[in-house]
C-alpha cells in the first residue's frame, strides 16, 4: 500500500488559510479588495471583539448571480484571470480565487448578494468547509459577507492571536490605508458598535487624510509630484513639525494596490533626513504608477509585496519626489542619480545630530578658586563634600541637568570619608583615586568619571577597574527607578497651554481604554473631539517639548504588545517615558555632570542594565587589561 496519497480539500483549504488568513486584518483585507474589483463606491466594515467573534464587510458592488456565488467559494475560482498571461496586465487586487474558500474553511462563513436587476438575492452559508444549499433572499445590491468565530476549528491557530485591541487596531490600520488607497470609496468602520472612521469617498486623497487624522494633519501636508516616461509619482507628506517615531503612519501604492516596500521605505527616510535634522517618520501616502509589466505581484500568498523590474530607478524617483517637496524655496536638486549619496543643498548639508552642550552648569565653577579650570586628576582627586557642592550648583542652575532632580538626596547619602586632596598628577598622567573615596563592591562600584568618548560613553575607574558607561542607558535606569518608587502617581506639571493632539481611530481607542494609566504616570487627557484629546498635564520629569512624542510612544508600544498585565503595561510606559526623557548620545557632558550621573546610578537597585534589558556598564578588572594587552 503507497504512504503517498492526496489531501482531501478541507485539509488543504486548511493548509492554505494558514497563508491567506493569518489574523483578523487579513480576512478584512481580502474581503475589502474584493468589494472594491467589484466597483463598489461605498464599503462598510463591522467587527466586534477585534475580529474574532464577528466581521461584515458590505458593499454596493456589481453583486453575483447564484451561480457565480457558488463557484466563488470553490479553490482557485475567479473571475479576474483566466490565463498565465494575464498576469503580466492585472488591473484588479485579487487573482488567485483563493480567499473565500480559505476564509470559509477556518470560520462560520455567509455570503448575501444580488445583482442589479434581479428580484431576489442568493444566500450562501459555509460552517468550517461544510457548504449548505444555496437559498434565494431579498438583499440589497451588492455583496454582504459575515465571517463568525475566526480559527473556532483550528484552535492552534487561533491561541497565536493577540488581545481585542490589538486585533482590531490591526484592522483598523488595514482600513484606514485602504480608504487612503482609494479616496474615491466611502469607508465606514465599526468597532463594537462604534463607528470610529468614515471617509467622504469624493474630494480626493487631501480630503481622506483629513477625515482620518485630522485638519491639523491636512495643515501640514506637502504635496509629492513626480513624472517621467514610466513612473508617476503623487501624494502628500508632513512637514518636520508633524513627525511620529514609528512609520506605521507611511502607506505606499502602486497601481492601486497596497504595499510593503523596505525601499521605498528607505528612499522617504533617506530623502527626508538627508535635508532635515529632526528625527522622526513623516506621514507619507506615496502613489506610485508603473506599467503592469514591470511589476511582479505573485510573490506572496498577501500579495503585499511586489518585486519591480528596475527598483533602484523607482528608489531614485520618490527619493526626488520627497526631496522636491521639503526643499527650501529657490533650492534645486538637479541630479539624483546617486541617490545614496547625493549632494544636500547648503543649508541642510550636515544631517548629523548637533550635540547639545549642557549650560549654564557647564560653566560653573567647581572649585573654590575661581582662577583655573579643574584637570580630570584633580577631578578624580576631590574630596566628596567638593562634588557634593558641584551637585547642589548643578541643580540650582536649572539648566538640562536639573533631569538629575534627586541627584542632591543621592550624594548627601553617601558613605564616604573625606580624604586631604593629594597633590597634582603630572601633565598628561591620571592620578589615582584616595583610597578613603567610597567604598567599592561588586554591586555597586563607586566609579571616578575620566572622561567622555563620542559624546555617548563615559570612561570612569575605581581603584582596579575601568568602566564604560552607556550615559543614555543608565540615565534611563535612573528615572525608571524613579518613576517607579511612586506606586500611585507621577507627579506632573500643569500645562499653561492646553495641546489638542488628533489621533487614528487605533490610537484613540487605546487611549480611552487605557485612560486610568495614563492618568497616573502624569498625563492628564481628557477627549475634545471624535478623535481629538486635550493634554492638560504631562509627567514633571519630561520636557514639555517631547510630551507628545513619548504618548504617541507608549500608545505604538501597547499597539504592538500581546495581552498584558497592569503591572506589564505599567512597566512599559513607565520604560518608554523613561528612555525619552533620559539624555541623549550626543549630549556632551562636563566631569561634574558625569559624577552627579555615576553617583546616582550606584543607588539603583539594578545599575548593570537598563529597563529594556540593555547593558549600562561595561567592566574590565586589572586582569582582563593584562589578558588584552597579553601580559599573561
Amino acid at each position: 500500500m503507497s504512504s503517498i496519497h492526496v489531501l482531501d480539500i478541507a485539509t488543504v483549504n486548511k493548509i492554505a488559510a494558514g497563508e491567506v488568513v493569518e489574523r483578523p486584518a487579513s480576512v478584512i483585507k481580502e474581503l475589502v479588495e474584493n468589494s472594491l474589483d467589484a466597483g463598489a463606491r461605498h464599503i462598510e466594515v463591522e467587527i466586534m471583539a477585534g475580529g474574532t467573534s464577528l466581521m461584515r464587510v458590505t458593499d454596493d458592488g456589481c453583486g453575483m448571480s447564484r451561480e457565480d456565488a457558488a463557484l466563488a467559494l470553490e479553490r482557485h475560482a475567479t473571475s479576474k484571470i483566466a490565463a498565465a498571461d494575464d498576469l503580466l496586465d492585472l488591473a484588479t487586487l485579487g487573482f488567485r480565487g483563493e480567499a473565500l474558500p480559505t476564509i470559509a474553511s477556518v470560520s462560520r462563513f455567509s455570503l448575501v448578494t444580488r445583482r442589479e436587476g434581479e428580484e431576489l438575492g442568493t444566500k450562501m452559508a459555509v460552517t468550517g468547509g461544510e457548504k449548505a444549499p444555496a437559498e434565494d433572499t431579498g438583499c440589497r445590491l451588492g455583496t454582504t459577507i459575515k465571517v463568525e468565530d475566526l480559527f473556532f476549528n483550528t484552535p492552534a491557530r487561533k491561541k497565536f492571536m493577540k488581545t481585542v485591541h490589538t486585533e482590531g487596531g490591526r484592522i483598523s490600520d488595514c482600513v484606514t490605508k485602504q480608504a487612503l488607497a482609494n479616496p474615491n470609496v466611502a469607508f465606514r468602520f465599526i468597532n463594537s458598535n462604534k463607528t470610529v472612521l468614515s471617509t467622504p469617498g469624493a474630494g480626493g486623497l487631501k480630503a481622506a487624510i483629513r477625515s482620518i487624522y485630522g485638519g491639523a494633519v491636512e495643515e501640514s501636508l506637502l504635496p509629492l509630484s513626480f513624472h517621467d516616461e514610466e513612473i508617476e509619482i503623487e501624494g502628500f507628506l508632513t512637514k518636520p513639525s508633524m513627525l511620529r517615531s514609528s512609520r506605521a503612519w507611511q502607506t505606499f501604492i502602486v497601481n492601486g494596490r497596497l504595499i510593503e516596500s523596505p525601499a521605498i521605505a528607505k528612499a522617504v527616510e533617506n530623502a527626508y533626513h538627508s535635508l532635515l535634522p529632526k528625527t522622526g517618520f513623516p506621514l507619507a501616502v506615496v502613489v506610485i504608477k508603473v506599467p503592469p509589466r514591470s511589476v511582479d505581484i505573485n510573490v506572496h500568498p498577501r500579495k503585499t509585496e511586489i518585486k519591480f523590474e528596475d527598483e533602484g530607478r523607482v528608489f531614485r524617483a520618490v527619493y526626488k519626489a520627497v526631496v522636491d517637496a521639503i526643499r527650501p524655496a529657490g533650492q534645486r536638486l538637479e541630479d539624483v542619480a546617486g541617490a545614496g549619496s547625493v549632494a544636500v543643498p547648503p543649508p541642510y548639508k550636515s544631517a548629523e545630530p548637533q550635540p547639545r552642550p549642557i549650560t549654564p552648569a557647564a560653566t560653573l565653577p567647581l572649585f573654590p578658586s575661581p582662577k583655573a579650570a579643574p584637570s580630570r586628576a584633580s577631578f578624580a582627586a576631590a574630596p566628596a563634600e567638593n562634588r557634593r557642592a558641584a551637585a547642589e550648583s548643578a541643580y540650582a542652575t536649572g539648566g538640562e541637568m536639573a533631569q538629575f532632580a534627586a541627584a542632591q538626596a543621592a550624594i548627601q547619602q553617601e558613605k564616604s570619608v573625606s580624604a586631604p586632596t593629594p597633590p597634582p598628577a603630572p601633565a598628561g598622567q591620571i592620578s589615582e583615586p584616595p583610597a578613603a573615596y567610597g567604598r567599592t563592591t561588586e554591586d555597586n562600584p563607586d566609579m571616578v568619571p575620566i572622561g567622555q568618548v563620542a559624546r555617548c560613553y563615559i570612561v570612569a575607574q575605581d581603584r582596579d577597574t575601568l568602566y564604560i558607561v552607556d550615559q543614555h542607558a543608565a540615565h534611563e535606569r535612573i528615572l525608571y527607578d524613579r518613576f517607579a518608587a511612586r506606586a500611585d502617581e507621577i507627579p506632573s506639571q500643569q500645562l499653561l497651554v492646553h495641546l489638542f493632539l488628533d489621533f487614528s481611530p487605533q490610537e484613540a481607542a487605546l487611549l480611552e481604554s487605557h485612560q486610568a494609566l495614563f492618568f497616573s504616570l502624569g498625563f492628564d487627557l481628557e477627549a475634545s473631539g471624535p478623535a481629538q484629546v486635550r493634554l492638560k498635564s504631562v509627567p514633571a520629569d519630561i520636557p514639555v517639548s517631547e510630551a507628545e512624542d513619548i504618548l504617541r510612544e507608549i500608545l505604538t508600544s501597547l499597539a504592538d504588545q500581546h495581552d498584558l498585565s497592569a503591572a506589564e503595561i505599567r512597566h512599559t510606559c513607565l520604560a518608554m517615558t523613561a528612555c525619552k526623557a533620559a539624555i541623549k548620545r550626543g549630549d556632551e557632558l562636563n566631569l561634574r555632570q558625569m559624577q552627579i550621573l555615576l553617583d546616582e546610578l550606584r543607588t539603583t537597585a539594578r545599575p548593570y542594565t537598563c529597563p529594556h534589558g540593555r547593558p549600562t556598564i561595561l567592566r574590565f578588572s586589572g586582569s582582563d587589561l593584562a589578558k588584552m594587552f597579553k601580559r599573561t
